[in-house]
C-alpha cells in the first residue's frame, strides 16, 4: 500500500452494490464515481433526481461502462427513507454497501415535515430510518458494510441534549449540528457493537472529511462574498480529497468494524484518511444506547440487531 491512501488503494468492486446517499455532489459524487469506476453498481439515493441523473451521466462519461441507477430519497422525510427503502429492496436483494453520506449543515432553525430539527433530523434519524430499514439485505452479504459521514464537529459544541433534541426552546445551527454529528458516531458504535453480539458479517464504520470544499459550506457566514470559494479551496481538502476518508472507510481492507477514518493534516482539517479517534463523549455506551432507543421511537424504525 501506498504511503499516502489514494484511489490507486481502491480494490476491484465488481459485483458490488453500493448505495450513496446525497451521491450527486461535493464527496459523495466523488466516492459514487470512484466506486463506480472500480466495478460497483452504483445506486445514488438523491432528492433531487434531475440533479441525480445529472451526475449518474457524468459518472458514465467518466467511467466507460459505469453501471450508475438513481433512488428518490428525502431524509428530511421518514414518509420518503420508508418509500426510498422498499424501492431498494425490492430493486437490490442483495446490498453490499450502505454510505451515509448526505446531510445539511449550519441551516436557519428549520424543521423536518416530521417535526425534528432539520440537522438532527436529516443527518442522524433519516440515516438511521434507512440503515434500519435496509440491514436485512447487508446481514447476509460477507463483507457487507454501513459507512456514515460524521465531521470533526462533533467536538465543536457536540452533545446529545435529551431534554431538548429538537432544539425547541432556542437555537444554535453549530451546536445542533455538532449533535447531529455526535449522534452519527454513536449510531455507528451502537450498530457495531450489535452487530458483533450477532456475529454478523456486516460491520459499521465511521470516517469525515476534515474541511472540504462542498455545497455544505453554503451556511457558513461569508460563504456568498466574493472569493470565499477560491479562499476557502487554499484551507481545505477538495471534494476527491475529502471523498477518501469514506472509501477507505468503505473498501480498504483492513478496516475494522467500529473504526473511524479522517484526514491526516493538522488537527485532521486536510490530508489523506488514516484511522483517527473520535472525543471521550462518542464512547459513552449509556448515551450510545439512549439515543439508540429515542431513536427508534422517533422514527418508529426497529432493526433486526
Amino acid at each position: 500500500m501506498t504511503a499516502k491512501w489514494t484511489t490507486a488503494d481502491v480494490p476491484d468492486q465488481s459485483g458490488r452494490v453500493a448505495v450513496v446517499t446525497g451521491g450527486n455532489s461535493g464527496i459523495g459524487y466523488e466516492a459514487a464515481a470512484v466506486l463506480a469506476g472500480k466495478g460497483a453498481h452504483v445506486v445514488i439515493a438523491v432528492r433531487n433526481l434531475d440533479k441525480g441523473q445529472e451526475a449518474a451521466r457524468r459518472i458514465e462519461q467518466r467511467h466507460l461502462g459505469a453501471k450508475v441507477t438513481l433512488a428518490e430519497l428525502d431524509l428530511s422525510s421518514l414518509d420518503s427513507v420508508r418509500k426510498a427503502a422498499d424501492t431498494l429492496r425490492a430493486m437490490y436483494p442483495r446490498i453490499d454497501l450502505l454510505v451515509n453520506n448526505a446531510g445539511v449543515m449550519y441551516p436557519p432553525k428549520q424543521t423536518t415535515s416530521d417535526g425534528f430539527e432539520l440537522q438532527f433530523g436529516t443527518n442522524h434519524l433519516g440515516h438511521f430510518a434507512l440503515t434500519g430499514l435496509l440491514l436485512d439485505h447487508l446481514l447476509p452479504v460477507v463483507g457487507s458494510r454501513v459507512v456514515t459521514v460524521a465531521s470533526i464537529a462533533h467536538d465543536i459544541q457536540g452533545a446529545i441534549h435529551f431534554d431538548d433534541l429538537q432544539w425547541e426552546r432556542s437555537y444554535n445551527r453549530v451546536a445542533a449540528y455538532g449533535q447531529s454529528k455526535l449522534a452519527n458516531l454513536m449510531f455507528i458504535y451502537e450498530l457495531q457493537r450489535r452487530l458483533a453480539e450477532k456475529g454478523a458479517p456486516t460491520i459499521a464504520v465511521a470516517a469525515h472529511p476534515g474541511i472540504s470544499n462542498t455545497e455544505l459550506m453554503r451556511h457558513i457566514p461569508g460563504s456568498g462574498l466574493p472569493g470565499f470559494s477560491q479562499i476557502a479551496g487554499l484551507v481545505t481538502n477538495s471534494p476527491p480529497i475529502g471523498a477518501l476518508g469514506t472509501l477507505r472507510a468503505a473498501t480498504d481492507s483492513a478496516v475494522q468494524g467500529g473504526q473511524y477514518y479522517g484526514p491526516s493534516g493538522f488537527r485532521e482539517l486536510v490530508g489523506h484518511p488514516v484511522l483517527v479517534k473520535s472525543n471521550s463523549k462518542s464512547h459513552d455506551v449509556g448515551v450510545q444506547q439512549k439515543l439508540w432507543t429515542v431513536s427508534e421511537e422517533l422514527t418508529g424504525v426497529k432493526f433486526p440487531v
